[in-house]
């Protein structure tokens, strides 16, 4: 998938599931949520996102663009995210994910 500034985007959350199960891969994802949050908060905030850029590969993102990650899953408005709205973030943002979600589901 190709995205802003040219950097290419591969999605290798269907693989996951396909070597994980979808309980695994859920499992994963919280896992990933843990690794983001703020530990005092229990939410991912933008200064616990900033702190992370290195980490995630995302050093040269500006703070607007980490805002502008956040609001994308920020479902209740609070300017953070939590472990469900990190989740469902990280669903809607991977198109594979779609193309089988029927048969993850029955999995679990």
């Amino acid at each position: 998938m190709e995205v802003e500034g040219g950097v290419q985007f591969e999605d290798y959350f269907p693989s996951m599931i396909e070597r994980l199960g979808a309980e695994g891969f859920i499992v994963e994802l919280c896992n990933g949520f843990h690794l983001l949050m703020d530990v005092e908060k229990g939410l991912i905030t933008f200064e616990s996102l900033r702190r992370n850029t290195i980490l995630l590969g995302l050093q040269d993102m500006g703070d607007d663009e980490l805002v502008c990650m956040l609001s994308e899953g920020d479902l209740d408005g609070d300017g953070a995210l939590n472990q469900m709205e990190f989740c469902i973030l990280m669903f809607r943002l991977s198109p594979g994910l779609m193309d089988g979600p029927k048969q993850w589901v029955e999995e679990i």
